[in-house]
């Protein structure tokens, strides 16, 4: 009994928690595309007051109204007067105090992670954290620079140590390149290791190869 309850909950607990998480963000999209419907009706006539309550009856319009003004975006950032309307927009916001603080943050990391040019993660390796002997899995980002570059010498690498099961935090750290070892897996295999806290381990690949060399 107790082996068939345990096959039944591994079939449908991953099964729920898709789901669950899929509701939670149509929730939250519809959620904040009725607060935007809410503050035009604060605008407009009420003559127009009536259209819009029937829009907020409809689910997931709030999902493909996203989708629509993301596609929108996007079709304005590509060409050259959206560059230059961006580019003004990002210099008046980068002159605000504060703002500009979170703004540029932001603004870095995502083009470094969803640039179609960039490569946030090079490569997974394995180190040694966070103590000797105790070995996990980081993603090589490239290497130190500006003035942290400059204090350490010799051949170092930046590296990215994700959090189990959520990779999206973590810690950052600059160790020598002869205290890295390189795998064989790619950077999707060895997130899926990680986020599944060792459980799905990825195939065997050949022999682990040494760390690239890395430009700049």
């Amino acid at each position: 009994m107790k082996k068939y309850l345990i096959a039944g909950l591994l079939v449908w607990l991953p099964l729920a928690i898709t789901i669950w998480v899929l509701h939670a963000v149509l929730g939250l999209l519809d959620g904040v595309f009725a607060w935007l419907l809410s503050a035009s009706q604060a605008l407009l006539p009420a003559a127009a007051h009536s259209p819009l309550e029937m829009l907020k009856q409809i689910p997931g319009l709030g999902v493909i109204v996203m989708l629509v003004g993301l596609l929108l975006t996007g079709m304005f950032a590509t060409n050259i007067v959206g560059q230059w309307w961006l580019r003004q927009g990002s210099r008046v916001l980068q002159q605000i105090p504060i703002v500009k603080s979170i703004y540029s943050s932001v603004k870095q990391v995502s083009d470094t992670l969803f640039s179609s040019s960039g490569n946030a993660f090079r490569e997974a390796v394995l180190v040694q954290y966070p103590r000797q002997g105790s070995w996990t899995i980081a993603f090589v980002t490239g290497r130190p620079g500006g003035e942290a570059g400059e204090h350490l010498s010799g051949d170092y690498l930046s590296l990215y140590v994700p959090t189990t099961p959520n990779p999206t935090s973590g810690f950052f750290l600059m160790v020598p390149r002869a205290d890295v070892v390189a795998l064989a897996m790619s950077v999707d295999e060895a997130l899926k290791y990680i986020i599944s806290m060792g459980v799905v381990a990825p195939p065997t690949h050949l022999p682990a190869r040494p760390v690239r060399n890395l430009a700049g």
